[in-house]
């Protein structure tokens, strides 16, 4: 059973698809059509809605794909469309900055733009330009253009001053933390394939997975839903890791990062940057920022897609992954959990719990560059992540590398790192080295690019890591940039 608010109005699903999504329930259940289907993957933000959840700091509102979002993950939450913003006859704000900017024409896309500036109204974010690219990063304009969209947004940041749903927040947070607790499989029920289970804490996740082995887990959704979306299966069986307790955990401590697999990336966001700030722009364009509220890297590891971000950084960093059944744990590196194309070595019974990132050695030098066709919300042509360590005398003492995009599986380049162990950072030959690479490169032939241009973009992309670190200045500057590879 799920029990959330649609506005203000309680709504209960008892018997509803497991994989019914929150755009399906708005469009052919509650009738509200204000919210667009256009590409059905999270990539164009027509179905862009705000989801309410009360935290220890109040209610936080968030923009969510309504597309690949199950209604079920709903539970105790609640759910805003563009039909809800309008209070007592007269336009939101965000709505008459709209009007008042010019920043609509058609209207398909008007109000995904609408709920993801929404989102930021309600935000603690500071007035500028790039906290409106950073919100609206989700959404595509193919009318207006986006100068007046923009326009809009920090004319709206400017003249914050609350709204009809600032004043009733106090209200819908005790509604929602009087809602009841989700249904978990229950022992007298004969059919355990079919059903959404919500546990919230490894005892009832363990008791989950046991009385429904069959069932998939989901987190954010933001790659699983795609099954139901693009390829039309049905998926019957869904555990939802959103709401364990200890895999929402998030820490750091003498030894490391501690990241419970369902934290999401925008709360990753500045605990990750805080040691590793040239992750920065790699993180922005992980997704949007509505992919980035609901994804998470537990998520994006399970998937074991050659093209997922996170693997080649992690790998880099010298991370490893704690994998739980309930029972017992055992921890080994990120770069020995995906064997194959979407294969890892998790057992049937086991889920991955926590990820661990070394902290940073003090003088370490580190990049992740990304590639792709989009600046943002498109994946990886070439995804390649550096990590390098040296002596007082530049003398190479650690190197690490992660690449995706290239093969079935993200790749560390052992046997190609490891001579550089020993030598003279500065006065390395970067030129037959990204030669070397290049030939222990084999990546693959797709749409996304060639092989040809995959393997030059890798070999560029160590001369640049080489050449933006042995600047005077290196260590005391922070690199964000991605741009590009070609030479």
């Amino acid at each position: 059973m799920t029990d959330f608010l649609l506005n203000r109005q309680p709504v209960t699903l008892a018997t509803t698809d497991p994989d019914l999504t929150v755009l399906d329930f708005l469009r052919e259940q509650a009738h509200l059509t204000g919210t667009k289907e256009g590409c059905a993957s999270g990539d164009c933000g027509a179905c862009t809605i705000v989801v309410g959840e009360p935290t220890e700091q109040g209610m936080r509102y968030r923009s969510l794909n309504s597309c690949i979002t199950f209604v079920h993950s709903l539970h105790g939450k609640q759910l805003l469309t563009v039909e809800h913003l309008e209070q007592e006859g007269a336009l939101h704000p965000v709505q008459q900055a709209l009007v008042d900017h010019h920043g609509s024409q058609c209207g398909f896309c008007t109000p995904g733009f609408v709920m993801s500036l929404f989102a930021l109204y309600h935000s603690d974010v500071q007035p500028s330009r790039d906290a409106v690219l950073t919100a609206l990063s989700g959404n595509l304009c193919r009318c207006t253009g986006y100068r007046p969209i923009i326009d809009a947004g920090m004319a709206l940041l400017e003249a914050r001053h609350g709204d009809a749903f600032s004043a009733q927040m106090t209200d819908i947070e005790a509604e929602l933390r009087s809602l009841g607790t989700p249904v978990l499989p229950e022992e007298t029920k004969p059919d355990q394939s079919v059903g959404f289970w919500q546990p919230k804490n490894r005892e009832e996740l363990a008791r989950a997975k046991a009385r429904s082995p069959r069932a998939r887990y989901t987190a954010g959704s933001t790659d699983l839903a795609l099954e139901k979306t693009q390829r039309l299966a049905n998926l019957n069986a869904l555990i939802d890791l959103s709401q364990v307790a200890e895999l929402n955990h998030l820490s750091v401590d003498a030894e490391g990062l501690h990241i419970g697999a369902a934290v999401s990336y925008t709360e990753l966001e500045p605990v990750l940057l805080a040691d590793y700030p040239e992750a920065r722009e790699w993180l922005e364009r992980l997704g949007s920022r509505p992919i980035r509220n609901r994804g998470t890297l537990g998520g994006n590891l399970g998937n074991a897609s050659p093209i997922g971000d996170t693997p080649p950084l992690l790998i880099a960093l010298n991370a490893t992954v704690t994998l739980s059944n309930g029972q017992s744990e055992r921890t080994l590196p990120v770069s020995e959990l995906i064997t194959g194309y979407r294969q890892t070595v998790l057992a049937d019974d086991e889920w991955i719990d926590t990820i661990h990132i070394p902290r940073r050695t003090p003088g370490s030098l580190f990049r992740a560059y990304k590639i792709s066709k989009r600046f943002e919300d498109d994946i990886s042509t070439v995804c390649a992540v550096f990590y390098l360590e040296t002596d007082k005398n530049d003398i190479v003492t650690c190197l690490r590398t992660g690449f995706g995009g290239l093969a079935a599986t993200p790749l560390q380049l052992t046997d190609w790192q490891e001579p550089l162990i020993g030598e003279h950072w500065p006065a390395l030959a970067v030129n037959d080295l990204s030669r070397t690479l290049a030939e222990a490169l084999a990546p693959i032939d797709d749409v996304r690019a060639s092989a040809r241009y995959r393997v030059q973009v890798t070999a560029n992309l160590f001369k640049r890591f080489h050449l933006e670190t042995t600047q005077p200045d290196a260590r005391t500057r922070v690199h964000g940039h991605g741009g590009s590879a070609h030479a």
